[in-house]
């Protein structure tokens, strides 16, 4: 299966997959894009000699209509948002319906939606004084946030004294369920029943 990976920041997610013994068997990360020109996680996508692209108006960017090009060049089976802050646009998510999962590190729907990203999420859930946090992978769809939920983890966080604790223990289960939902849609085991997604042993 050849994946995408989009992503903003330094790229511990996409290394993760890279890391999964398990994935190396059935998936190929074929190519990484940023909305950014000076992303951190194009070195780790360099290391294993990984295609990047920026997206955006800028010079040295591509746009989103040759986006669409070079997901059918690679032959793109599954595109993973792993940290990547921009919508995506409409046509692509059409195009792709079923077949863009997105990460986000908080238990949705709750703390979810525009602008809650990366450490705003962590300060939200930390002012909100909840007492257990987590990672959630959705399908996604024309809105931030609001696709099916694939597979959730959650996080005891009742002894945290910062958002930046909160955001350390989150990430530690992103990097485990991630790979093993990649790894669960490589195997056809995610299925829609009744409206829910549900997730074959």
């Amino acid at each position: 299966m050849n994946i995408a990976v989009f992503v903003s920041g330094r790229g511990s997610n996409l290394q993760a997959i890279l890391n999964s013994n398990e994935l190396k068997k059935l998936v190929g990360v074929k190519v990484v894009f940023s909305d950014k020109l000076d992303c951190a996680a194009f070195k780790v996508a360099e290391d294993y000699s990984i295609p990047t692209f920026s997206i955006g108006n800028k010079d040295g960017c591509i746009s989103y209509s040759e986006l669409s090009n070079l997901l059918n060049q690679y032959q793109i089976d599954l595109i993973v948002l792993a940290g990547f802050l921009k919508l995506i646009p409409q046509e692509i998510v059409r195009n792709f319906s079923g077949k863009i999962i997105n990460i986000h590190p908080a238990l949705l729907p709750s703390f979810g939606g525009k602008g809650m990203y990366g450490i705003n999420v962590h300060k939200a859930v930390f002012e909100s004084s909840a007492k257990v946090s987590g990672a959630s992978i959705h399908f996604v769809d024309e809105t931030y946030d609001t696709g099916k939920i694939i597979a959730q983890k959650c996080v005891d966080i009742s002894d945290v004294y910062s958002p930046e604790e909160i955001a350390e223990r989150v990430l530690k289960v992103e990097h485990e369920l991630l790979p093993f939902v990649i790894l669960k849609y490589a195997e056809g085991k995610i299925k829609r029943v009744d409206n829910r997604i549900v997730i074959e042993p």
